[in-house]
């Protein structure tokens, strides 16, 4: 994989050019600054800039007014690649708060190990009602700590009004949910991607995680789409580099507001 020509890629078609991720979102570009807004409900946040020292302070005071303008928290996503270098500490000084950082991650869905299988006894399930949304948060909030409330809602607007838009699967061990994950398509472009990887702590270590990313690689290869996206935790970075994912960047969250 050439890194610098991929990631480019990524930057132009999934941040610089993105689309809306469900009914009702859109994407807005406000000088050098391309954001995501939806309900409160929604992700709501910075996905793309092409800032420098001079302007960057301003852009960000711009971004804050906007989004709490609308009464919205907000996330600015941030890579390791993006400048002015020291954009980060610029975000802090504004009030912003920083989430751990993780690692983007890409994989060509044609070079992927896609042969892993779940442990014996558990058996995936893909997502096609409210009851298996209902299992997938039960696990995303046992296996994160997190309240699931805005995980439901998105998953349930995107089966109602955006069917083909996400593949949700649910790992079972009998009829316990174990783990469970969801892939975001967006339709005519070239990447997917892989989002909410989460097991229970039982359940953890037997393979259940490498068989979710391989059943949704093999559906993403299926239906055209020739790379996989992940922004990986410490944890997860050593299984997908094994199934063939490569590092190309970081990616942070700052967070304003909440």
């Amino acid at each position: 994989m050439d890194h610098s020509a991929v990631l480019a890629l990524y930057d132009r078609d999934m941040r610089e050019n993105a689309a809306p991720d469900g009914p009702g979102a859109r994407i807005e570009r406000a000088g050098a600054v391309v954001r995501h807004v939806a309900d409160p409900q929604g992700w709501n946040g910075v996905l793309w800039s092409a800032l420098d020292a001079a302007g960057a302070d301003r852009a960000i005071r711009d971004q804050v007014a906007y989004f709490t303008s609308l009464g919205r928290d907000f996330e600015w996503k941030l890579y390791g690649h993006d400048r002015p270098h020291d954009l980060g500490a610029r975000l802090l000084a504004a009030g912003f708060r920083a989430e751990p950082e993780e690692t983007l991650m890409i994989g060509e869905t044609g070079r992927l190990a896609l042969d892993a299988e779940p442990p014996a006894g558990v058996r995936l399930v893909q997502v096609a009602d409210p009851a298996g949304v209902d299992l997938v948060v039960d696990v995303h909030e046992k296996a994160f700590g997190t309240d699931g409330t805005r995980l439901r809602h998105r998953l349930l607007a995107h089966l109602a009004d955006g069917p083909g838009t996400v593949v949700a699967v649910v790992a079972l061990a009998g009829d316990e949910p174990v783990s469970s994950a969801r892939m975001e398509l967006t339709p005519g472009a070239r990447f997917a991607g892989l989002w909410g990887g989460g097991t229970v702590e039982h359940w953890r270590g037997r393979g259940v995680y490498r068989a979710l990313v391989a059943h949704r690689a093999r559906v993403a290869a299926a239906l055209g789409y020739r790379y996989l996206q992940v922004d990986a935790a410490p944890t997860s970075r050593p299984i997908l580099e094994r199934l063939g994912f490569h590092a190309l960047s970081t990616t942070t969250p700052y967070l304003y507001g909440g």
